[in-house]
């Protein structure tokens, strides 16, 4: 059973960039699309992207178009969320999650596609 672990969070200025990664152990992230969500407080965790096991394919939300890129490194077996030009409405807990790669990357924008998930990590911007 594959384990994810987030980190990079914390907190910034609008404006500024994190990097966030999920690291997975117990499985090869090789045999998995993988995406990233959040949640802010009191809301639905909403899709942010996600990226094709291969890295041939991405998915980003319209809101973080331009500003976020998401990456992975199978060998590492690490996906990263690069997230630049912050806003304050991008404050939240940052999820990572794993779909399997038998369903359609067409499916990874919703959270019921995914098998796996990690505990999040916070990110804060101020204004």
């Amino acid at each position: 059973q594959v384990q994810l672990v987030e980190s990079g969070g914390g907190l910034v200025q609008a404006g500024g960039s994190l990097r966030l990664s999920c690291a997975a152990s117990g499985g090869f992230l090789s045999n998995y699309h993988e995406g990233w969500f959040r949640q802010a407080p009191g809301k639905d965790r909403k899709f942010v992207a996600a990226i094709s096991w291969s890295g041939g394919s991405t998915s980003y939300e319209d809101s973080v178009k331009g500003r976020f890129t998401i990456s992975r490194d199978n060998a590492k077996n690490t996906v990263y969320l690069q997230m630049n030009s912050l806003k304050p409405e991008d404050t939240a807990v940052y999820y990572c999650a794993a779909v399997p790669t038998w369903k359609a990357f067409g499916a990874v924008v919703t959270t019921t596609a995914y098998n796996y998930w990690g505990q999040g990590t916070q990110v804060t911007v101020s204004s």
